[in-house]
C-alpha cells in the first residue's frame, strides 16, 4: 500500500460478544475481514460534512475473554438457552462463539477533514468515535467507557504524520507506547511458504495445505536418548516433547476465493441483496503472527487493506508486515 498520511486512533474500545468464529476452520479472534467490513460501513455512515476516506485498518488487542468452558483439553462455547417451541421441545439453535474484547482500532484515512489542526482534528476524531459507539464491531456491541474521566491516552485522536522522516518516526513511537500493553495481528505469508519449502525438502509431495496444518497445531516429536539404570546398564529411552516455533503463530482467514462465475443481480434466489451481483466463494487461509507494537517500525506494518484480483476471483486482504528472522 502507499505511504500512510493520517492515522485515526480509537483507543480501548470495549466490545461485548464479538464473533469468535472467524471462519469454518478457525476461531479465537474475529477475522480481519470483520474489521475491514466495519471500516467500510463506517465510511458509509459518515455525514456529508465529514470529508474522509478510509484506506486501511489495524487492530491492537489489549485483553480478551473467550466465552468458553474452562479446563480440560476440549472446550465448548457458552450458548444461550432459547425458548421451547410450540410442542414444548427445545428449539434448534445455531451454535455461536462469542468473545469479549478490549481493542484499539487504527485507521489510515485521507480527505479534507484531515486538513485541520489541534482542536479541529480532535473534534473529528470524537465525532467518528460517537458513530462507532452505535455500530456493531465484529458482531459485538460497543460498551460505554468506564465511569470517570478518560485519560488522554484513551481519547480518540486524528494524527497528521509529518513529511520529515525523523519526525514521522517519533510520532509512530509515541503511538506504539499508547498501544502497550497489547498485541497486533500481522500477516506472515512468508512463513507459510518457508515452511512448505522445508517440508518438501523431506517429501516433495507435501502441499500448501499440509504446511498450513502443520503450522496450525502443536506437534509432539520424540527423540532417542541413552539412559543408564541403577545397575549401570545403558539402554535407549524415548523422550517426547512439544516442537516449539518461534513467535506467536496462528492460522487466520485472509479473504475469499470464487467457486462460481459472477451472477447478475437477482439471478440467484434468496440472496441478501437482489440489486448486487452474486458469487459463491470459500474462505482463503494463511498464517498470522501476534507481535508487540514496540516491534513495529512504521504504520504500514500494522494496517490491513483490500487487495482484490477480480479476474482470478480472489477477494483477499493484505498486510505489509515483514520481520527479520526470529531466533528466539
Amino acid at each position: 500500500m502507499s505511504d500512510v498520511r493520517n492515522l485515526l486512533i480509537l483507543p480501548h474500545l470495549r466490545i461485548q460478544n464479538a464473533n469468535a468464529v472467524s471462519s469454518p476452520m478457525t476461531w479465537g479472534f474475529p477475522g480481519m475481514s470483520a474489521f475491514v467490513g466495519l471500516m467500510q460501513a463506517l465510511e458509509r455512515k459518515l455525514p456529508e460534512t465529514l470529508d474522509l476516506e478510509f484506506d486501511a485498518v489495524g487492530v491492537v488487542c489489549h485483553h480478551y475473554q473467550a466465552q468458553v468452558t474452562e479446563g480440560g483439553f476440549t472446550r465448548a462455547f457458552h450458548l444461550t438457552r432459547n425458548p421451547v417451541d410450540k410442542t414444548g421441545a427445545t428449539a434448534a439453535i445455531v451454535e455461536e462463539g462469542r468473545i469479549h474484547l478490549d481493542i484499539t482500532l487504527i485507521f489510515s484515512v485521507q480527505g479534507g477533514a484531515c486538513a485541520g489542526e489541534g482542536a479541529e482534528l480532535g473534534q473529528v476524531a470524537n465525532e467518528i468515535a460517537g458513530i462507532v459507539a452505535g455500530m456493531r464491531v465484529a458482531g459485538g456491541s460497543v460498551m460505554p467507557a468506564l465511569s470517570g474521566g478518560r485519560p488522554s491516552r484513551l481519547k480518540p485522536e486524528l494524527i497528521q504524520l509529518d513529511d520529515n522522516a525523523e519526525a514521522r518516526v517519533m510520532q509512530f513511537k509515541r503511538l506504539r507506547r499508547r498501544c502497550l500493553p497489547g498485541f497486533v495481528l500481522v500477516s506472515r505469508d512468508d512463513l507459510l511458504q518457508q515452511h512448505l519449502d522445508e517440508l518438501r525438502s523431506v517429501n516433495p509431495e507435501f502441499s500448501m495445505l499440509d504446511a498450513w496444518l502443520d503450522l496450525s497445531r502443536l506437534n509432539h516429536t520424540c527423540r532417542l536418548e541413552t539412559a543408564t539404570n541403577s545397575q549401570g546398564e545403558s539402554h535407549d529411552a524415548v523422550e517426547w516433547e512439544v516442537r516449539h516455533r518461534p513467535g506467536w503463530i496462528v492460522p487466520i482467514p485472509v479473504g475469499y476465493g470464487a467457486l462460481s462465475r459472477l451472477y447478475d443481480p437477482g439471478e440467484v434466489a434468496r440472496t441478501r441483496d437482489a440489486s448486487t451481483p452474486f458469487r459463491f466463494v470459500e474462505s482463503l487461509y494463511s498464517v498470522g503472527q501476534w507481535v508487540s507494537p514496540h516491534r513495529l517500525e512504521r504504520p504500514e506494518q500494522l494496517l490491513w487493506y483490500v487487495d482484490n484480483d477480480l479476474d482470478s476471483g480472489l477477494y483477499r486482504l493484505r498486510n505489509d508486515y515483514r520481520d527479520k528472522p526470529i531466533t528466539a
